[in-house]
């Protein structure tokens, strides 16, 4: 695979910490995950359950090696350099300050592999006046300004529906993996990278930024439209469904108005550019409302599809274990595990047509992998790692 060869070290309960290493364990990176001895990660502890399994535990955690040892010890840091000096990558998602109070910093690393890459993921960062605040995922989208942006104008604020706090800035901090990685291929330095949880967020914010710079002017929330245009949004149906389109080209309205079989709207001087459509949304999306809550759902999907307008229906996790394209795509895979049995997750993105990803295992038991990183990886004697579980240092 890929990434086969590349061993990195997981430390903390972060999801996002966890998410970056278990998008590359997906390539073969080799993520050797470290937990309290006797308690193990947070998402072990996380509902919804299956015979007694967590269910995040075993998606989040799959392809990773488990090894226990408690980090607030001085012999188990000692462990923690030897590991460091055989391997890639570390990955940190304590609250800030924590290497440092434990004498495990950066610099410390260094001093066990000077190759060594240290990814930080903290709520606020580790510098700043916000730096000993406590975050985890709606606080990030909160701070990062995303919550702001969803529901409507004249009602409160919603949460994503989705653990995005975290999963976001678990895709960014992987990104800097690799872009780190790149840097030491070509000069053998190794380096720290850091990212709070909030920024990510930011990065998103695509033209708001300059918007308000410019303008003064924050954006309001905007409900199931955008301010992009129409028809660009959430539409309901006949049979209370709900359909999501995107018209932003002037050809993708000259389609939807045909399917529509209302081709005279294209030549309207309010709708014929995107600038009109824009100003004139409003009354657009009066026009188009009515006729998809003219129609149910499947026989919009027809219409729409024919006439190749970008759209889809707003899927359940129903919806989609049933969709053809999902199964063709296989994008659900099935794996064997010791307590779940057969349990359907989600497959690798993206695919990779010479090396592709590969799931071969479920979240691991605590401490499954003691055996094999203390004494065969690190070369420890039974004596030695008696003398760690006696000091329960592991």
């Amino acid at each position: 695979m890929a990434l086969a060869g590349l061993r990195i070290i997981e430390l903390g309960s972060s999801l996002a910490a966890s998410f970056v290493t278990s998008l590359l364990s997906d390539f073969g990176a080799e993520v050797i995950k470290i937990e309290e001895p006797g308690i193990g990660d947070n998402l072990r502890h996380l509902p919804p359950f299956y015979q007694g399994k967590s269910l995040w535990w075993a998606v989040e955690a799959r392809n990773k090696k488990s090894i226990t040892l408690d980090l607030r010890l001085e012999d188990a840091r000692k462990v923690l350099k030897d590991l460091v000096a055989v391997s890639d990558v570390v990955v940190e998602g304590f609250r800030a300050g924590t290497l440092e109070r434990w004498g495990i910093d950066y610099e410390e690393l260094k001093k066990a592999n000077e190759k060594i890459i240290l990814l930080r993921i903290s709520g606020f960062g580790q510098e700043g006046p916000y730096k000993d605040r406590v975050s985890l995922d709606p606080v990030a989208t909160a701070m990062g300004g995303t919550t702001f942006t969803i529901g409507f104008k004249e009602r409160p604020p919603v949460k994503p529906g989705l653990a995005y706090g975290d999963y976001v800035p678990g895709i960014f901090g992987a990104i800097g993996i690799m872009a780190a990685l790149y840097h030491r291929g070509r000069t053998g330095e190794g380096q720290c990278v850091e990212l709070a949880l909030y920024e990510p967020f930011l990065r998103f914010y695509h033209d708001h930024i300059p918007y308000y710079h410019k303008t003064g002017e924050v954006r309001e929330r905007a409900g199931n439209k955008f301010y992009l245009g129409a028809p660009l949004g959430l539409y309901e149906t006949k049979d209370e469904k709900w359909l999501a389109i995107i018209i932003i080209e002037d050809k993708d309205f000259g389609r939807i108005v045909r399917a529509m079989n209302q081709e005279e709207l294209a030549t309207d001087p309010r709708f014929s550019t995107m600038l009109g459509r824009v100003q004139n949304k409003d009354i657009l999306n009066q026009i188009v409302e009515p006729w998809m809550k003219a129609h149910t759902r499947s026989e919009l999907i027809e219409v729409l599809v024919k006439n190749q307008v970008p759209m889809s229906p707003i899927n359940s996790i129903e919806d989609i274990f049933n969709d053809p394209h999902y199964q063709f795509r296989k994008n659900i895979l099935e794996i064997e595990d010791p307590v779940l049995g057969k349990v359907k997750m989600q497959d690798v993105v993206p695919k990779l047509s010479l090396t592709p990803g590969c799931v071969k295992s479920t979240g691991p038991e605590l401490g499954q992998h003691n055996k094999e990183i203390y004494g065969t990886l690190l070369g420890y004697s039974q004596r030695d790692i008696g003398s760690l579980r006696e000091k329960r240092a592991i």
